[in-house]
Parts: C-alpha cells; sequence; structure tokens
C-alpha cells in the first residue's frame, strides 16, 4: 500500500491516522494511503496535535514550525502539511521509521 503525498506550494501534504493513548509514540506504517501514528498523548485540547507536530519533527529532523495540521484537527485522520520538504526525501526519510516499527 502506498501513501499518498501531494507536492503542494512550498512543500508536501499527506495524510495521516492518528492513534492516542498509545504505549509510546511509534510510526507503525501506511493504512489505508494514510501514514499511520501512534501517540501517548490523550486527544484533549489538542495535546495530541501537539504531540503529533513535535513528533514527526523529530521524526524528520526538521523544526516543529514546519509542519501543520491543514485539516482535521479535531479527527483522528488529519492532513499534514511539511513545509520545504519533497516527496522523494521524504519517502527515503520515512521508509527506514516504518522499518524500526515493524
Amino acid at each position: 500500500m502506498t501513501l499518498e503525498i501531494k507536492s503542494y506550494k512550498s512543500g508536501i501534504r499527506f495524510a495521516a491516522a492518528i492513534q492516542p493513548r498509545a504505549s509510546q509514540n511509534q510510526i507503525l506504517g501506511i493504512h489505508n494511503h494514510a501514514l499511520k501514528i501512534k501517540l501517548t498523548s490523550p486527544p484533549v485540547d489538542g495535546a495530541a496535535n501537539q504531540a503529533c507536530i513535535k513528533f514527526l519533527a523529530k521524526a524528520f529532523g526538521v523544526s516543529p514550525a514546519r509542519l501543520s495540521i491543514v485539516k482535521g484537527e479535531t479527527s483522528r485522520n488529519k492532513t499534514i502539511q511539511l513545509e520545504g520538504m519533497d516527496p522523494k526525501v521524504f519517502m527515503n526519510t520515512l521508509t527506514p521509521l516504518i522499518a524500526e516499527a515493524g
């Protein structure tokens, strides 16, 4: 299964499926064309959204300011925008992260 990555003005957008209240922060893989992510934060007062941004920033080695949730702030299914990254670099960085989870 492949992750749908859309090039967008100054970066990329991709779908993410968030599972809150997990035992650890982890990228599980690709599920229904979305990046499946487990987060320890509960989905209260935007805590999981903030945790998601921080976790992905660390995973991809970018500043959290380059990441934003552009759709689905109150949903488990989100669209995330990453500034200054092209799809090829994104996938090259993501592939070993998924392998670690598996």
